[in-house]
């Protein structure tokens, strides 16, 4: 390589094309959904069956049911035990597993083109015939109770616990997690129960992506999933997160720790907000990657950390603004301070040309590249049927963000991002922490790994 060219950065490739055709979409007469997409490159397919309803639908003295059925979906039905599901699913090259997040439930199946129909009658059977099998329950009580206790020693965790319980107030968004007690007081008539009353036609979406003929697998889909009956859909009557007007400061007391897990938080927007988009390269701008201002301050300019970001949290209902480090006990004091410079300044000074255009570059290059795997594809489309988008949401996204203007991203920030309001957590050695950090709220709450509060 010559000087002169090392001297200069080589040109940007030309964008990768991302036009692909909407799916078809149609409804059985039991309310079911359809949603298929049809994808010729591979001889592959991949199914998602999503319900609804998520952990923010548990009972209220019931916390993680939602994701204990779909844990168990796959543990045994009225024509499978555990081990003979799982052998068929090998023996087939497929896979099959099933999930809860706070507002949906999805089972998800995937197999070679050539096993579709095999795969999606065990799709139907888990859905349809679960048995939840006393034996598989109790190997999951007790799996889970070890699993809490492991996460109660991890920071993130405790750090995320409070920091959802200050945000969202009385919302159900704000169970973080299940506790002991709640795993093992898990019955399988409760669980049977809630399974008739949630997984019902009228409260579910099937997804199909792949190598699929399309009147083909709808005479499927009618013969397996036809005579499923309609049900009473969830209630959905929560408490809203609560109105924060001043900053508060919480810390999770772990001593002998040897750094600080900081997180800043604050009420933003849910998934379907008009402010999206500019939110979207807001947020690029702040912390959302390794050229971002607070990881280029708190990690390149400062080293207080291997990594400072901000994360946005973007729900059914609601939505949060996070941004996030692990630094050193001694620099916690100072972390803190650059952190709410930087929030200060995404609000009150314009993003530069340069830094809009690289941020913009990013989500725009980086988002066909999620569409080139058909996992990554499927997931898209999931998410934008899941979330009521707009039927063009992912053929105009590039155009979306390539439209947001400097003058956006300040006023979204000026709208959203609320240094005065947020929740402060740290989790560390309260007593090499707490007198760096005091004087940013006027109250100090201070609660053990558990849970427990200890002093306010």
């Amino acid at each position: 390589m010559t000087p002169e060219l090392k001297k200069t950065a080589p040109s940007p490739l030309a964008p990768v094309e991302f036009d692909i055709p909407r799916p078809h979409q149609t409804m059985l007469d039991n309310g079911l959904n359809v949603v298929i997409f049809e994808d010729k490159r591979l001889p592959l397919v991949s199914y998602r069956l999503a319900f609804h309803s998520g952990d923010i639908n548990d009972p209220t003295d019931h916390t993680g049911l939602s994701s204990a059925i779909a844990s168990l979906l796959t543990e045994g039905t009225e024509d499978y035990s555990s081990r003979q599901l799982a052998e068929k699913i090998e023996r087939l090259g497929a896979g099959l597993s099933a999930s809860s997040s706070d507002d949906f439930t999805i089972i998800a199946a995937s197999s070679l083109s050539l096993y579709s129909t095999e795969v999606l009658h065990l799709l139907a059977e888990v859905i349809l015939r679960p048995t939840f099998p006393e034996d598989e329950l109790d190997l999951y009580r007790r799996n889970t109770v070890e699993h809490l206790k492991f996460q109660r020693s991890q920071s993130p965790f405790l750090a995320g616990e409070q920091a959802v319980r200050l945000i969202y107030g009385d919302h159900p968004y704000a169970k973080f997690s299940p506790n002991a007690s709640d795993i093992e007081k898990l019955k399988r008539e409760t669980m049977s129960k809630c399974h008739a009353g949630t997984y019902i036609p009228n409260n579910a979406m099937l997804i199909a992506v792949g190598d699929v003929e399309r009147d083909e697998f709808l005479s499927e889909v009618e013969e397996l999933f036809g005579d499923w009956q309609q049900g009473t859909l969830p209630s959905e009557k929560f408490a809203s997160p609560p109105t924060r007007d001043s900053r508060t400061l919480t810390l999770v007391d772990r001593p002998g720790s040897a750094q600080s897990n900081i997180v800043l938080g604050n009420l933003a927007i849910n998934r379907t907000d008009a402010d999206y988009f500019p939110v979207l390269v807001m947020n690029q701008v702040l912390g959302a990657g390794a050229s971002s201002r607070v990881f280029m301050n708190l990690r390149e300019e400062k080293g207080y950390t291997y990594g400072a970001y901000t994360r946005l949290n973007t729900k059914r209902l609601a939505g949060d603004i996070e941004a996030t480090a692990e630094v050193r006990n001694e620099v916690t004091g100072e972390s803190l301070k650059e952190f709410f410079y930087e929030l200060t300044r995404i609000r009150e000074t314009p993003v530069g040309d340069d830094e809009l255009a690289d941020a913009k570059s990013f989500l725009t290059g980086v988002f066909p590249i999620r569409a080139e795997t058909q996992e990554g594809l499927t997931n898209l489309i999931v998410n934008q049927h899941l979330y009521g988008l707009p039927e063009n949401y992912l053929q105009t996204y590039r155009a979306n963000v390539d439209a947001v203007t400097a003058a956006d991203v300040k006023q979204v920030a000026e709208k959203y991002v609320r240094p005065d309001e947020m929740a402060i957590v740290i989790v560390g050695d309260a007593s090499e922490v707490l007198p760096q950090v005091e004087s940013y709220a006027d109250a100090v709450e201070i609660f053990d790994t558990e849970g427990n509060l200890k002093k306010n």
